[in-house]
């Protein structure tokens, strides 16, 4: 399973269930969603079991990145 976090700016923070926020994303205030996500897409998994967390900005998904 893994903890879905959003901040104000609706940027989105993946991390393993029972992980803590990274160091260098700590600076932001994410509120953590009520829902958990059992599936995720092979990219954030893949992004999670190498970094530890998946970390996609808002104007990135807007835009088509």
């Amino acid at each position: 399973m893994f903890d879905v976090y959003l901040d104000n700016r609706r940027n989105l923070l993946v991390l393993k269930k029972g992980d803590a926020i990274p160091l260098d994303a700590r600076s932001v205030a994410w509120r953590k969603s009520k829902k958990r996500s059992v599936a995720v897409s092979d990219e954030i998994r893949s992004a999670v079991q190498t970094k530890g967390y998946y970390i996609r900005r808002a104007s990135e998904f807007k835009r088509g990145r």
